[in-house]
């Protein structure tokens, strides 16, 4: 059984996934430097990560059994495509909420404490700047309150935090209510045709000014040219995944003081990695087996 994992970092979960494998199975990291469809044409398991497996990767293989999300947003697999190949589609749900929710209270925090900026004070010698902001008191409004959402929910309210939420399948008027009583805004929901884009030119100026925002989810539920026009009256934003994977680190975006970035880590730990390599580790028996695989999608 030949799996190919497509993902352009996370080697460590291939790792964690190799040690958990059934006697049979093997896994490969996909080589950049070849074209995507000459590496699937002898895998038997595609792991996309966040790589994507359009209708012509989904054809590739000559004896594709299972296309196997190691995380839980599937959006860059062509669902339609496995469908007409009869390829079941699986994710991986809940393995990395807990991380996942982590690391959105630790961008709120770093933007509410202006980490860069503090950072750059740190070499300068200068003591007891920049100026932040508490949590306490104020009002965290949730796009998403799902299994990530609801722990960062948690984990605010016990810091005195005010938490409100609104689902991605909420109306646009209910979306804009939510964001002009916030003054944090964390994201929680998957990317779709009714999430890419949601925060747009008028979704900002419903947000209060100096509201601060997190992004753990997808980078394309924000827009970043109306991101970019916004920044100047918001108080800060935390991102933890982008536009484009891998980014550009000279991108100037990125280097703001009002800016906190991390490298897309919000699912990477030790916990996360072992529940989501057992999941695919089973679901890879599974199919050796002639067994139906879990947590299917497609």
């Amino acid at each position: 059984m030949n799996i190919v994992f497509c993902g352009t970092g996370w080697l460590p979960l291939v790792d964690a996934i190799r040690a958990r494998l059934p006697a049979g199975a093997s896994i490969r990291v996909r080589h950049f430097a070849r074209p995507l469809l000459d590496e699937l044409r002898d895998a038997n398991v595609i792991l996309p990560s966040n790589s994507r497996i359009d209708a012509s990767a989904v054809a590739a293989p000559r004896d594709l059994r299972l296309i196997q999300q190691p995380a839980v947003g599937y959006e860059g697999v062509d669902l339609d495509a496995a469908r007409a190949r009869g390829v079941p589609v699986c994710n991986a749900p809940a393995a990395n909420s807990a991380a996942v929710a982590e690391t959105a209270l630790f961008l709120l925090i770093a933007a509410a404490k202006r980490l860069p900026a503090a950072r750059r004070a740190f070499g300068e010698a200068h003591i007891g700047v920049p100026v932040g902001t508490e949590l306490d008191g104020k009002t965290l409004g949730l796009i998403g309150r799902g299994r990530s959402g609801s722990r960062v929910a948690a984990a605010a309210e016990a810091l005195g935090m005010r938490v409100a939420s609104v689902r991605s399948t909420s109306t646009r008027a209910e979306f804009l209510a939510l964001l002009a009583r916030s003054d944090f805004v964390s994201i929680h929901c998957p990317l779709g045709a009714a999430t890419r884009g949601m925060f747009d030119d008028a979704a900002f100026a419903a947000m209060k000014a100096g509201a601060i925002l997190v992004n753990c989810s997808r980078g394309a539920i924000v827009d970043r040219a109306a991101l970019e026009r916004a920044l100047p009256r918001l108080g800060g934003v935390g991102l933890d995944t982008f536009w484009d994977e891998p980014w550009d680190p000279d991108d100037p975006l990125y280097a703001r003081d009002d800016v906190v970035v991390l490298p897309h880590l919000g699912g990477s730990t030790q916990e996360a990695f072992g529940r989501l390599a057992a999941i695919v580790a089973d679901n890879v028996g599974r199919i050796m087996r002639g067994e139906a695989p879990l947590y299917r999608v497609a």
